[in-house]
């Protein structure tokens, strides 16, 4: 049965009110006309109020510039595991599975950590188009530019984008929260099953989206203008829980078809006001292929396909976007950070309107093009990978700006593969 965790609250409130009415004791209106009449409203002949009564008020944090030459760091994340003891352990997944689980995610537990290190340590998320922008010059000539930010004096700047924010079907199986959905209360909650219980419930504290929405409400200083992360999407199996994908890899004369259209239409229908509230609350959205296709070796036809698949289904929700994610972090031809050269796919991509390329490196890269609007840039990757040291036990120093892995780890929960960094 699906239920929300918040009715506590919502009895304590009332309870609170019907305490609050049941203090006036008897009729409201006898108490108002038997009430003195109001005292006067004092005037500038009176005593003033002594000034060590006045409360003091905290002076605004100063903006200071952060400038192009200085690093905007870049986090990102896949979905969180809220049922570690499950999709590790317990779930019927190959061990392979459970090992690629280990490999790419991390829990609730380590995702909450990961969060409040990186806020201790002074980050402030900011957007992707705010570091970057076109100018056109006088020429009519289109480049992009990497932006001075001002941000508060102390601060740093934290990019964070999360990819594959899809809630596919292996997910739901292997202790992940399922959908996106909008609360009574106007706000994002996830919907979750217990895999031990089968109670399916609504929360805001399994899912690295609400999750998210949630320490910025207790910390709107971890947020530049009330920026959240970048939602990094695919369409093969819809989008934010939602089945929202077309029928043209069904058959015309499939019985099943007429039943899968109504059930798309009703799909969309369902997302749309959650990716405007998602909006409205500081999430912007990018593309991650439809496919999740490798477009380091994928042909022009197959990247054309894929990506105006990817516009239909997907742009057609979210609304278009310049920023492209590559899937398995490969780099599509042309995409290097020596000379200016660049392969027909990088130039087709660019050409269908992308502007920021991400993939994935061992620091926080970036190069604005000068011979093409376009910017290259790398992520960093919170995951079992980095946490547990890499190969060479390097990431330990590699992440210690944002978190130590050792105390970010949960070896208690995750399988024995050990750790290359030592204490």
């Amino acid at each position: 049965m699906l239920h929300s965790r918040k009715g506590t609250a919502l009895l304590l409130a009332l309870s609170l009110v019907f305490t609050l009415g049941a203090c006036g004791g008897g009729d409201p209106n006898a108490a108002a006309s038997a009430s003195p009449s109001p005292e006067p409203v004092p005037t500038a002949t009176e005593e003033p109020v002594p000034e060590d009564s006045v409360q003091p008020t905290t002076p605004p944090v100063p903006l200071v510039p952060w400038g192009p030459d200085q690093v905007v760091e870049h986090l990102f994340f896949h979905p969180v595991i809220a049922y570690p003891q499950w999709a590790f352990h317990d779930c019927p997944s190959s061990q392979s599975q459970k090992e690629g689980l280990d490999d790419w995610m991390v829990t609730v537990d380590e995702y909450n950590k990961i969060l409040q290190s990186v806020y201790d340590k002074g980050y402030i998320m900011v957007s992707m188009n705010d570091v970057w922008s076109e100018v056109t010059d006088e020429n009519g000539v289109a480049r992009m530019q990497r932006n001075t930010l001002m941000i508060p004096e102390g601060k740093k700047p934290l990019i964070i984008s999360f990819d594959d924010t899809n809630y596919y079907d292996y997910m739901l199986e292997e202790g992940f929260t399922s959908k996106l959905v909008l609360g009574s209360d106007g706000e994002i909650w996830a919907e979750c099953t217990d895999p031990y219980t089968g109670e399916t419930f609504l929360t805001q504290d399994l899912d690295a989206i609400t999750i998210l929405d949630k320490f910025v409400r207790e910390h709107p200083d971890f947020s530049l203008n009330g920026v959240k992360g970048c939602l990094s999407l695919t369409g093969y199996q819809g989008i934010l829980g939602y089945r929202t994908q077309n029928d043209i890899d069904i058959k015309a004369d499939d019985p099943a078809r007429p039943d899968f259209d109504a059930n798309r239409e009703k799909e969309r229908d369902a997302v749309k006001p959650i990716i405007q509230r998602l909006k409205e609350t500081g999430w912007y959205f990018g593309s991650h292929t439809w496919g999740h296709i490798n477009l380091a070796n994928s042909s022009m036809e197959r990247i054309q396909r894929d990506t105006k698949r990817w516009e239909e289904e997907v742009g057609s929700l979210v609304g278009p976007t310049n920023i492209l994610f590559y899937p398995h972090g490969a780099r599509p031809d042309g995409d290097h950070d020596q000379g200016e050269s660049y392969g027909e796919q990088f130039k087709w991509l660019q050409s269908f309107g992308f502007r920021i390329f991400a993939s994935v490196g061992i620091s926080s890269y970036s190069q604005v093009k000068t011979t093409i609007s376009a910017v290259i840039c790398d992520r960093l990757h919170p995951d079992g990978t980095t946490l547990r040291g890499g190969r060479s036990g390097k990431t330990l120093q590699q992440y210690i700006q944002f978190y130590d892995c050792r105390e970010i780890i949960d070896l208690d929960v995750r399988p024995n593969l050990g750790v290359t960094w030592s204490w």
